[in-house]
């Protein structure tokens, strides 16, 4: 016989067993949402937070274009969420565009209206207009944002890491320099972009530690919905696609349903490798589609709270 199952390794189960059986469910979890741009979409939106709302997450965030070309959507569905539903949500907010002041007058609003935690990004730029210049009375990168942020209240503060590098870095280096640069200005935690390779993630998580990095890392879980609408994602932020993928989806445009059902699986099987290696904190990309990210948090364990 071999040695006893343990339930924080998948893997001792040996080849013979689900890697997802008997997970404990001892993980936190979190969920990022776009704002709706019609009436229809606010609806599927609040119904995909009450889908993921009996989790219990640690908190749900909820993006607005670039430029902030929906930041007053934004603004409203982050407070309702957060006053109304009663989960903690957090507002993303960028150096795309707006002055120090403009953004620091968004980021005192946002305090007053309760909510107490930033996702503070650099942003990209609007398009068309030939790549991110800062705004001359604005700030210049994510770091000065944080720091800005940290001067206006106790904010809680995500910001972003690409552990495939971002794709104005110069290079590794300088990409790990840049994070540890918004650590040190008072960052909460890293949410990284979304990769597919477990072990990417894990040689970026050894890589920030050597950079000295020691705040929270938290990798980003993105449930492929069209593998056309991935490639040109990945594409922007420098993610690679793993060659077996374009397979699997081949011959499932027409298929919404079996598409949802290889997704699914695709990105378990992410998320019970990360877990294997000792992840306990996943934060999931949801494009708004709940029952995705409900099932693979299903397969980790995670059961509803109790009200």
């Amino acid at each position: 016989m071999g040695a006893p199952y343990d339930p924080r390794r998948p893997e001792s189960l040996g080849r013979s067993a689900p890697l997802f059986a008997a997970l404990p469910g001892d993980i936190e979890v979190s969920f990022e949402f776009f704002p709706p741009k019609s009436e229809a979409m606010a609806q599927t939106l609040r119904d995909s937070v009450a889908t993921l709302q009996p989790l219990g997450p640690r908190f749900v965030s909820v993006t607005y274009g670039a430029g902030g070309t929906t930041r007053e959507r934004t603004h409203a569905e982050v407070v309702r969420i957060n006053n109304e539903v009663g989960i903690p949500a957090a507002a993303h907010l960028t150096c795309v565009q707006a002055t120090r002041e403009e953004v620091d007058a968004v980021a005192r609003d946002y305090w007053a209206n309760g909510i107490r935690h930033i996702v503070a990004l650099r942003g990209d730029a609007p398009p068309g207009t030939g790549g991110y210049a800062p705004h001359p009375g604005g700030y210049a990168n994510a770091a000065e944002l944080v720091a800005g942020l940290r001067r206006i209240a106790d904010f809680e503060i995500s910001v972003g890491a690409y552990p495939e590098v971002h794709p104005d870095s110069a290079d590794e280096v300088a990409d790990l320099d840049n994070l540890k640069r918004k650590f040190d200005a008072g960052a909460t935690r890293a949410i990284t972009q979304f990769f597919f390779d477990p072990d990417c993630f894990f040689a970026f998580r050894d890589k920030a530690a050597a950079a000295a990095i020691t705040g929270e890392i938290v990798p980003g879980i993105m449930p492929v919905l069209s593998f056309a609408a991935v490639q040109r994602m990945s594409g922007l932020c420098g993610t690679a696609i793993p060659e077996w993928m374009e397979g699997l989806f081949d011959g499932l445009e027409a298929r919404p349903s079996a598409r949802q059902l290889v997704s699914a699986s695709i990105a378990a099987d992410l998320a019970g490798r990360l877990y294997a290696g000792g992840v306990r904190q996943f934060h999931f990309y949801t494009l708004n589609r709940a029952e995705l990210s409900y099932a693979i948090c299903h397969m980790l364990g995670l059961r509803p709270k109790a009200a």
